[in-house]
């Protein structure tokens, strides 16, 4: 977990001695989702690669998109500001994101790389963009730069 874990402990103490309900509930969430991906990964203890971190920020930030989309389309604006608020706070610990300069030029090298020329190499493009990217792209943006490429 490395610096993320160290900065998550140090950002919870923060939240707490500033009473910040939203930011201390979403750092619980994110700690007991990094917590629970080290367990699933070899037992409680078990170190997780900055990569895995990333991605368990990723998946938690996801997950708060999803409940924001929802809560708007069902008339919920108070539950989507709080939403909001969570994706701002675990944005913090997600690295910073590709340029859509640097993306295509990532996905060009992938396509270079495989030797794509058609959407039946679509897989291989996506997976080797997603590690070339490490973390810096989500997957939605990723694909869909792949197939615009590859159409």
């Amino acid at each position: 977990m490395s610096t993320i874990s160290a900065q998550l402990q140090e950002d919870l103490k923060s939240a707490m001695r500033a009473k910040d309900v939203v930011a201390l509930n979403a750092l619980r969430a994110l700690k007991t989702a990094l917590t629970n991906a080290a367990i699933e990964k070899g037992g409680l203890g078990t170190a997780l690669d900055p990569a895995e971190a990333v991605a368990v920020v990723r998946k938690q930030v996801k997950q708060r998109h999803d409940s924001l989309v929802q809560y708007a389309a069902n008339e919920r604006p108070e539950l989507a500001a709080v939403e909001q608020a969570e994706i701002t706070v675990l944005e913090r610990y997600l690295p910073a994101a590709l340029s859509a300069e640097e993306l295509d030029e990532l996905i060009a090298a992938a396509i270079a790389e495989t030797g794509a020329t058609s959407k039946a190499d679509l897989g291989k493009v996506i997976k080797l963009a997603q590690d070339k990217a490490a973390g810096r792209a989500d997957g939605k943006t990723l694909s869909q730069a792949v197939i615009k490429r590859l159409a």
